[in-house]
């Protein structure tokens, strides 16, 4: 902890240094919990190190995403609750990554806030911290900016990004892709962290109560359902990646359905998905009724219980989802690919 570095006049401009100084304090415990092999920098320097483990990989690339929480941090400010949005932000880019087929490495975060306060500091980077558990990132560095005046002072933006590695030969190529090959579904935690705007306009979040227990929720209340943090799929998926042939992977976040599958679907291929199929979660039912939001802007807005999508020949889907469900996934076919100038077609 420093103890010499105290600036009244910046004090009185509204920054305290001295609060910067405690919540990293208090976040170490949370960061000690990613460390992994790679790391070789401890937390406040100028830069965070790491050494790259080249072992079994023959020409390796890096893979890097970067994300925020976006307006879903409205619910965490109503909801007095800050030590999930932080498994959000880091979903959002080790989710990204994964897609390729990279295993990530390290993770930094970015805290802007109206006033640092310590304790809530290290409840973000608590979630931070969890997100890096959960994918297997090590979080190596970060920064938190006090700026009165710019942000109120009860709120705050959280951003990040990771970076990955992958061997050259093992990046997942959309080009073997064939016409029969199966789309495999896997589960989403809830609405993940996509589509707020809407949501935040449909349940009016500002003003009205959604602290209360609704039925069609199973008791959970609105806020508390929609903070449900971003499902991280990395470690299922790279042990899907050992034993089968993966030809795509789509996240699937803002745009839904109708932009995610079409990235990563070659030319002269298209998604057929067939709806019923599809384990929509009641937030969605509950969204779409109270909102009266059409069919399709559903599906081009939220992930309708899909948080990511995998593609595989159909003679080792079946292995696919075995995989998959031992390790964790609720995971269950949705579609097939078919020779298409339609990039997707939800029937």
């Amino acid at each position: 902890m420093h103890t010499n570095s105290k600036s009244d006049s910046y004090a009185a401009a509204g920054v305290d240094i001295t609060a910067g100084y405690k919540a990293v304090e208090l976040m170490k415990k949370h960061i000690a919990k990613t460390l992994t092999s790679g790391v070789c920098s401890d937390v406040g320097g100028f830069g965070g190190l790491f050494e790259l483990d080249m072992e079994g990989i023959t020409k390796p690339v890096l893979v890097s995403g970067t994300d925020g929480v976006g307006t879903k941090l409205k619910l965490a400010f109503i909801m007095d609750k800050h030590n999930t949005v932080g498994i959000d932000c880091v979903a959002m880019c080790v989710n990204d990554i994964i897609c390729v087929g990279a295993k990530p490495l390290f993770f930094l975060d970015y805290i802007a806030c109206g006033k640092n306060v310590p304790e809530r500091i290290a409840q973000i980077v608590e979630g931070v911290a969890e997100g890096c558990v959960q994918s297997g990132a090590a979080l190596i560095g970060g920064e938190t900016a006090e700026m009165p005046g710019f942000y109120p002072i009860d709120e705050y933006d959280l951003a990040g990004f990771s970076v990955g590695v992958v061997d050259k030969s093992k990046i997942i190529d959309n080009k073997k892709m064939q016409e029969g090959d199966v789309i495999i579904a896997l589960a989403s935690s809830g609405v993940h962290s996509n589509g707020f705007s809407l949501v935040r306009k449909v349940f009016d979040v500002e003003n009205s109560n959604i602290k209360e227990p609704v039925d069609a929720l199973g008791g959970k209340s609105i806020g508390e359902t929609l903070l449900t943090p971003t499902k991280i799929y990395v470690k299922p998926m790279l042990a899907l990646f050992e034993e089968v042939t993966v030809k795509a992977v789509s996240h699937i976040t803002g745009g839904g359905f109708y932009e995610n599958i079409p990235r990563s679907i070659p030319d002269g291929f298209g998604a057929k998905i067939n709806k019923s199929a599809i384990k929509i979660l009641p937030i969605f039912d509950l969204i779409a009724k109270t909102g009266n939001i059409p069919e399709r802007d559903m599906f081009n807005t939220f992930n309708m219980g899909v948080g990511m999508s995998v593609v595989v020949s159909k003679e080792e889907a079946e292995k696919a989802l075995e995989i998959l469900k031992a390790n964790g996934e609720d995971a269950y076919i949705i579609g097939e690919i078919v020779k298409s100038e339609e990039k997707i077609e939800i029937c």
